[in-house]
């Protein structure tokens, strides 16, 4: 049976400890995944000045090089998998689909997203940095415009607690190897293939071994990550990041409930939005953060959650390897129970509708080919403060809400992107001061739509490194 291994400063390394990997929907097992207990994850920390100065040693512009080249493996070459087993690009894109339920279609997607960072590295970081000359990372200091200007790292490791819901997160930790700052990738359970194939790529392109850790390991293992990590992105639901939230090392990347607002000058015409408000929240199979979850309106509400339920409505449960699947299986076929549990017992308090329903021939959730799948949902909630009114879960969902213009920004609570549909200036003045988004879109453009030389839920340069203050005789 394939085996993936740990990899402790790139070197693969056999488990006693082991768990099995199975599909979906056959439950034949797919591979058997070493595991990582705490102490080993410590012990190899002790190890990240050393790792981290063999990255140091590459130029900023040979480490371009490197993630152009790793872009073109990651898409197109046979990679190791363990010393004995090489994964090509269909078989990655299998695998992967086999055991978190994503449909292949949506696999090669991703790919294709993770290769744009990769091979857009320069863009990517003239963004994080703002036009910063990378040198100033190779030498410790530069001058700009005649001035010393100096960066400080703040971490001998980048820790990396990662998700199995979607593979294109695994583009927001890439940057951190052309920043010069080593990773320690603890995989999410159903997903170890992508930071595997990402890590193997790199070190094929000729970046130091010493660059990646990759532990799959239980909760305390990514405990230890997050505790000797200088700094640390930690992606899942809200239970898994809250005790996380107040700890200023740790990147927070949570639920999303990013959404769609329209504006009053541009409501009347919500017919013309349609299309971009279904690609918004069916994009992916619904699995990112970054899908919409909310569509606030000052008018004309049940109208577009109709229409938007209507046209919902007709994505169906499909085979993994089906070429029009649109929508995600549960790893965990109970989770999926227990979710549309909760979705009808907050129906039952009232004051929200699933108008999906009146479109449907039959429940939510349905099995396919031994998979568990939720299909699109679209509530019409007349009540802002109704529970499901700002709720977020894991496949199409989302909730079309009706309340005045001047209250739609106090009352839309923490939203990583906002797309806001308006030529009101008021309106688009009181966005921008809007502390609630992260990320704002100003007119017609789907929440899902990533411009990755854009911070996304936090600018990982300005994590990583902080400026220092610098006086130089001579300079």
């Amino acid at each position: 049976m394939l085996h993936i291994p740990i990899l402790r400063a790139g070197i693969s390394y056999r488990s006693l400890d082991t768990a099995r990997l199975c599909h979906l929907g056959s439950g034949e097992p797919v591979a058997l995944v070493s595991q990582a207990n705490r102490g080993l994850v410590a012990r190899d920390l002790a190890s990240a000045a050393a790792n981290q100065r063999a990255l140091a040693d590459l130029s900023a512009s040979r480490l371009l090089g490197i993630c152009e080249e790793a872009a073109r493996l990651f898409m197109e070459a046979d990679l190791p998998v363990d010393d004995e087993d090489a994964q090509g690009p269909e078989d990655y894109v299998r695998q992967t689909s086999a055991t978190t339920g994503l449909p292949e279609t949506l696999c090669r997607s991703n790919m294709e997203k993770i290769h744009q960072v990769l091979s857009q590295m320069d863009a990517v970081l003239d963004g994080l940095t703002r036009g910063l000359h990378l040198g100033v990372l190779d030498g410790g200091w530069d001058l700009d415009h005649g001035r010393p200007l100096s960066y400080i790292c703040q971490t001998r490791a980048l820790g990396v607690v990662l998700p199995s819901n979607s593979p294109g997160v695994h583009s927001l930790w890439a940057p951190s190897i052309a920043l010069k700052v080593p990773v320690m990738l603890k995989p999410g359970r159903e997903e170890p293939w992508t930071p595997l194939r990402l890590a193997r790529a790199f070190m094929a392109a000729g970046c130091p071994p010493g660059a990646f850790g990759y532990y799959p390991t239980d909760y305390a293992g990514a405990s230890e990550i997050l505790l000797r990590c200088g700094r640390s992105m930690l992606f899942g639901g809200d239970a898994t990041v809250e005790a996380w939230a107040g700890d200023s090392r740790v990147q927070i990347h949570g639920p999303g409930r990013s959404k769609i607002i329209l504006g009053a000058d541009e409501v009347e015409r919500w017919e013309d939005h349609l299309d971009l408000m279904v690609a918004s929240v069916a994009e992916n199979g619904g699995r990112s953060c970054i899908n919409a979850s909310g569509i606030w309106v000052p008018d004309h509400g049940l109208e577009i959650a109709t229409a938007l339920a209507r046209r919902l409505a007709r994505i169906e449960a499909l085979p993994l390897d089906h070429p029009q699947a649109q929508v995600a299986a549960f790893a965990r076929p109970d989770a999926a129970q227990k979710l549309t549990e909760l979705i009808d017992g907050r129906l039952e308090m009232g004051g929200a509708e699933d108008l999906t329903a009146r479109f449907r021939s039959g429940e939510r959730i349905v099995e396919r080919e031994g998979c568990t799948f939720l299909l699109p949902t679209v509530l019409w909630c007349e009540d802002g403060e109704h529970p499901l009114a700002n709720a977020e879960f894991l496949f199409p969902f989302v909730s079309v809400v009706q309340v005045p213009q001047e209250q739609i920004l106090e009352r839309i609570g923490p939203t990583l992107v906002a797309t806001a549909i308006t030529r009101n200036r008021e309106l688009i003045t009181e966005l921008l001061s809007c502390a609630r988004i992260e990320r704002l879109n100003l007119g017609p453009i789907s929440t899902a739509r990533v411009s990755w030389d854009q911070p996304h839920e936090g600018n990982l340069f300005e994590f990583l490194y902080r400026q220092r203050a610098l006086q130089a005789l001579g300079s």
